[in-house]
């Protein structure tokens, strides 16, 4: 007799559950804004994960804090320095999909792509942003469950 073969991907194993964090809820913690206290309480427990565009957000939500004179430059170096040392996952979306969401719920590609991976990863969606956080409630509450 042989032995039972099993192929399987390699597992991902996460030390804490998964959560997808868009831009403003990463800035309110690496800009120290208002909302700081918010944002680290939705995170507790919780491994940050987004789509690899939040660099590329982060560092707008710095030029635009500079050019509102909310911040000098020095400031917004030292906050874009806190997020490259913030332990966020970041990964690649799937484009296709990001524009099938983005047309399904009249967002822009860029919020669309946050609501893809949640839907990808079967996770929840942190943000301060309620239309798409609706959106998220939608289109996350459609998805088949998990497998036991």
């Amino acid at each position: 007799m042989s032995p039972v073969l099993v192929a399987e991907p390699a597992a991902q194993y996460w030390s804490r559950l998964p959560a997808v964090v868009d831009c403003n809820v990463i800035a309110a913690i690496v800009f120290d804004e208002e909302r700081l206290d918010d944002a680290l309480n939705a995170l507790l427990g919780k491994q940050p994960i987004a789509p690899m565009l939040l660099r590329y957000e982060m560092a707008n939500v710095a030029m635009n804090k500079l050019r509102r004179r909310e911040c000098q430059l020095n400031e917004a170096q030292e906050g874009l320095g806190r997020f490259a040392s913030f332990a966020i996952d970041l990964v690649d979306v799937d484009l296709a999909g990001v524009l099938t969401l983005a047309a399904r719920y009249k967002l822009s590609a860029y919020d669309a792509a946050y609501l893809w991976l949640a839907g990808e990863l079967g996770a929840p969606l942190l943000s301060f942003d309620a239309r798409l956080v609706e959106a998220a409630r939608d289109h996350l509450g459609r998805l088949p469950p998990a497998p036991a």
